[in-house]
């Protein structure tokens, strides 16, 4: 199994609180914050770029 890294959560408006993680080969996960075992992986830009689109209200739906 794969050794991810946690960074501290980030926690916006209400629960949607996720963390970002990286592995020793540098890939990049995102998951909701409680439940890292179930994660979603890319490249650092793609994640970032979420991340991004999502803190400006391009992605509300997919919080709800």
């Amino acid at each position: 199994m794969t050794h991810i890294t946690w960074e501290a959560p980030y926690c916006g408006e209400g629960n949607n609180c996720f963390r970002i993680g990286t592995d020793g080969e540098g890939r990049a996960y995102i998951a909701v914050t409680g439940a890292e075992d179930r994660y979603l992986t890319d490249t650092h830009e793609a994640l970032r770029a979420l991340i991004r689109d999502i803190k400006a209200g391009k992605a509300d739906h997919l919080l709800r």
